[in-house]
């Protein structure tokens, strides 16, 4: 079940429709992603410290949510440049990404309304600073693909750890899986 990032990052990004005419446009306005950054990080860390179990993650050790907000800012321009045109030095760090989520214990019950939180409040500044819709659109896909990949950790990590630990096979745990989600 191990993930090639770069399949990975092909396949997500043909079934999301992220266009070269969606690279041109993030590339174009890739100052003004990393003039709002900061904002959208701020947004970001607001919205996960309301919550009392990542607010305790966030600030487990000393100076990790500043850590978090420099590599925030990095991610948000990284999806305007996109590293290596949303190449595979690109899959590589979002697969990154996904597995230092995991590491930490951020689950996908505080991942997805976090990234749902930075797509709106992007979505407010494109407003606000009379940008295209089209570059919303172009932003939400790398947002949801960028999603993906930590979302698909959890899965990763997850099946590796049940197969290591109970020595099956992957076809087996499939069929368990199968089997369990038919009978909820």
């Amino acid at each position: 079940m191990a993930l090639d990032p770069h399949q990975f990052m092909s396949k997500m990004s043909s079934r999301i429709g992220f266009s070269s005419e969606d690279r041109d446009l993030l590339k174009n306005n890739a100052d003004w992603g990393l003039k709002v950054a900061p904002d959208m990080a701020d947004c970001f860390y607001a919205y996960l410290g309301r919550d009392e179990e990542m607010n305790t993650i966030l600030n487990a050790t000393e100076g990790r949510i500043h850590r978090l907000r420099e590599t925030f800012v990095e991610w948000f321009h990284e999806m305007f440049t996109g590293m290596d045109d949303w190449g595979d030095a690109y899959a590589d760090r979002r697969w990154r990404i996904g597995l230092i989520h995991v590491r930490i214990g951020i689950g996908p019950q505080h991942v997805v309304p976090a990234m749902a939180t930075v797509v709106h409040e992007v979505g407010q500044q494109l407003k606000a600073e009379g940008k295209s819709e089209e570059l919303k659109e172009a932003l939400g896909k790398i947002c949801m693909i960028d999603l993906t990949f930590i979302e698909q950790a959890y899965i990763e990590v997850s099946a590796a750890a049940v197969l290591k630990e109970t020595g099956w096979t992957e076809g087996l745990f499939k069929r368990l899986i199968s089997t369990g989600a038919n009978s909820m």
